[in-house]
Formats: structure tokens, C-alpha cells, sequence
């Protein structure tokens, strides 16, 4: 069937082919005005100005009525399979305990693995299938999901299983990321090398077995994996073919962007702690610095500099970092505002950096991430709004107001 959409107002991010933007080219944000579009088979056939509409026979036909298109977000990092929220938690820091302070005492990371080890399967997918649902419906229409909550090797494989399931129901790209070395468990604080040779003596070859991971990460910071563990993981994980996303520069300099950028992993993510060494590997790389501001303000920590990461030619994703612990969260649209109130991107580079840079960042830039021939038809449309700049300048107040997924209103 070919559905014709006209009347759009403004067609956001056209590119007839793609590559990751940096720098200065992320300001680019190609727009057509009063648009139409065709979509067949759930995906893009074509486009153009309602002047140049060419005069055919349609299966159907959808007034836009002065909406706003734009590619649906792209999340690379989320941790939407977990079994239970962390409330509790805020309320600590709201009574002045940090992140560090509340991992000390069991909570953060352990305290999701604790309900996670006795959750089932089938109660963990329910529950993640349902978040999913929920963040299409805030135009989310790609997504990356790590495991790392379970930190055994039957939690860590109970965790990935589930993300597969969510693969096979989900109409929208769905990644899975191991990250077995999330944080140490407590049978192991006194032998945190005996954990790394668990994740890759037992844990990666089960997951490579099973064909379970597309990606590997490591949460190399202070107190939780080092470099030198990083190393060695990233290392057992090349000979599965897994390719590397890294936890980097959350609360330190801890040296992960320059791992990262060794292993020539596809994106290190956080990016708060940065100094110019890191900076400047991260911009002589094709690894991509993914941002992550709503954690940054939950935990009330500093944001990621982007202004110098852009000022040095760096390539640059959003996401959520949907967590129960530190992002609670997955509405993309906040992210985005939150990017520019914030971390000082530009609306023009924020978009880019959620749609087009973060397909990227999760290797699906050729289905999803830009308006182009050919690619899903994973759509976001607004109410009417005057301009780019109205998306992330009208915060907290929903302008999303139709989803579609490979052709299909949602």
C-alpha cells in the first residue's frame, strides 16, 4: 500500500545518504517545508515539496494538517530490563548521600541485582515489554538494551534472553548489550579479578553460544572496573566478534575514552569527567561520545562539556541511560531538552544527535535515523509548532502527537 502524507509543515533531517556527523556538521539539520511523503511497505518511497507533489493514484491518503516530521529518536543506551524501582534511593540523596555512598552500602547496581536474581523471566519481560511500549509512544523507534543487572552467569544470560524475546515482538530495532562488568558483586568484593574471569571464562562463551549479545560494555571508573579490566575484557570479547559500547567518564578521568577509543569501540557513554587528553583522543577517533544529561541531573553531577568535544570535531550521540537508579526515565523528548538547556547543544545538533548519530551508535544508521529512501518509516509527528527550536525550548509540555513504526500509527 502506499500511503501519501501531505500537508507537513516541516520534514526534519532529509538526507538522500548518510554519514556521522561531527563538529560543525552536526549544526546541519536539512529541512524541507509544507511536505509531503510516501510511505510503502513501512518505509520511506519518497518525499518532496507539495509543489512538486506528482499527480498519481494512492492507496490512501493522511493530512499532516501543519505537523512537524521528524525521524523517531534512536536510544543508544538504556538498561530497560530491571525488576524493580529504586525510589528509595532519591529520597538518600535528597538527604545528601552521593552515588558512591549509596553503592558503598549495598544500594545502586546491587540493589537492583538483588531483585532482579529472584524475578522471573517471563515477570522481567512483561514488565520491560510494557516500558517499551510506553516510550514508542514518546517517539522513541530504536533502542539499545544492556543487561548487568543479573552478575551471574544464569542472571546475565536470564537478562539478554529477555531482551531477545523483546526483539522478536518489538516492531522497532532492538540492540542487546552485555554488561556482565556493571558493577562487583558481593560474593566477589574480595576478588574482583576472580569476577572478571567469570564474565570471560563462563559468562561470554554462554552468550556467544547463544548468539545472546550484539555488543559488549564495561563500566570502567573508579571502584568499579579499571582499565587495565577493561582491557581484558574487551579483549576476550574481540575473539567473539562482540565490538565494544563503554560506561566512560562518569565520575572520574578514568581512562575509558582512551580504552575505548584503543578497541575502537562504536561509542563511549557518560562523558561528565572530561579533560583535554580525552577530548582530543575521542575527536581523532570514530568512536562516538554518547551524552547522557538526564543522569548528570538526577545525580545532580556536572554535565558533559560538549561545547569543546564540538569544538574538536568529536561525533556526538543522545540517549537516556534509562536506569531505576540514576535515570528513571526513557522520554527522549526531556533528553533533548535537557541537551540544549544544559549541555549547550544547539536544537539543530540535539536532534542530529538523537536521530541520526545515535542510529549510528548502535549500528542501524542504514534502517533508522534520518529521513532517506528506504529506511523504516519511524516517524515522529508533532502538534504545529513554529520552528525547530520550539522542541527542545518547550519542555515538559508533550508536543509528540502521533507515532508511527514502520508505517503504522502506534
Amino acid at each position: 500500500m502506499h500511503l501519501l502524507i501531505t500537508n507537513i509543515h516541516q520534514l526534519l533531517n532529509v538526507r538522500a545518504h548518510t554519514v556521522l556527523l561531527r563538529g560543525k556538521a552536526m549544526t546541519g539539520l536539512p529541512i524541507i517545508e509544507n511536505a509531503f511523503m510516501v510511505i510503502h511497505k513501512g518505509r520511506i518511497d519518497a518525499y518532496g515539496s507539495m509543489d512538486a507533489l506528482p499527480e498519481k493514484a494512492y492507496d490512501a491518503v493522511y493530512d499532516a494538517g501543519g505537523a512537524t516530521v521528524l525521524p523517531a529518536w534512536c536510544d543508544s543506551h538504556t538498561h530497560l530490563v530491571f525488576a524493580k524501582s529504586r525510589e528509595q534511593e532519591f529520597v538518600d540523596k535528597l538527604n545528601g548521600l552521593s552515588y558512591a555512598d549509596i553503592a558503598a552500602k549495598g544500594g545502586g547496581i546491587l540493589h537492583s541485582t538483588a531483585a532482579l536474581q529472584v524475578t522471573s523471566e517471563s515477570v522481567l519481560f512483561e514488565a520491560a515489554f510494557m516500558r517499551l511500549q510506553g516510550l514508542m509512544h514518546l517517539g522513541t523507534g530504536a533502542i539499545e538494551i544492556k543487561s548487568g543487572y543479573g552478575l551471574t552467569v544464569a542472571d546475565e544470560l536470564k537478562m539478554l534472553r529477555v531482551i531477545r524475546r523483546l526483539k522478536e515482538v518489538a516492531p522497532m530495532p532492538v540492540k542487546a548489550t552485555f554488561l556482565g562488568a556493571h558493577a562487583i558483586p558481593l560474593t566477589y568484593r574480595e576478588n574482583k579479578q576472580g569476577y572478571v574471569q567469570l564474565i570471560i571464562q563462563e559468562m561470554l562463551p554462554e552468550i556467544a553460544a547463544e548468539n545472546l549479545a550484539d555488543y559488549i560494555d564495561v563500566f570502567c571508573e573508579q571502584n568499579f572496573f579499571c582499565v587495565s579490566d577493561t582491557e581484558k575484557i574487551l579483549e576476550a570479547a574481540d575473539k567473539y566478534g562482540l565490538p565494544a559500547k563503554l560506561h566512560a567518564n562518569q565520575l572520574s578521568v578514568s581512562g575509558g575514552v582512551e580504552v575505548g577509543v584503543k578497541y575502537k569501540a562504536v561509542s563511549v557513554d557518560h562523558l561528565e569527567a572530561m579533560n583535554e587528553k580525552a577530548i582530543h583522543a575521542l575527536a581523532a577517533s570514530d568512536t562516538i561520545g554518547t551524552i547522557l544529561p538526564t543522569a548528570a541531573f538526577f545525580l545532580r553531577m556536572q554535565y558533559a562539556p560538549v561545547r569543546k568535544m564540538l569544538q574538536e570535531n568529536c561525533a556526538l550521540a543522545l540517549a537516556s541511560d534509562y536506569n531505576p537508579g540514576s535515570s528513571p526515565s526513557g522520554n527522549m523528548n526531556f533528553v533533548v531538552s535537557l541537551a540544549c538547556i544544559q549541555n549547550e547543544f544547539l536544537p539543530e545538533e540535539a536532534i542530529n544527535a538523537a536521530t541520526l548519530n545515535g542510529a549510528y551508535a548502535m549500528g542501524v544508521e542504514k534502517e533508522v535515523g534520518s529521513i532517506t529512501i528506504g529506511k523504516k518509516a519511524n516517524l515522529i509527528f508533532t502538534k504545529p509548532i513554529p520552528s525547530v527550536a520550539y522542541l527542545p525550548y518547550h519542555f515538559g509540555t508533550p508536543v509528540v502527537d502521533k507515532v508511527m513504526i514502520n508505517g503504522n500509527w502506534i
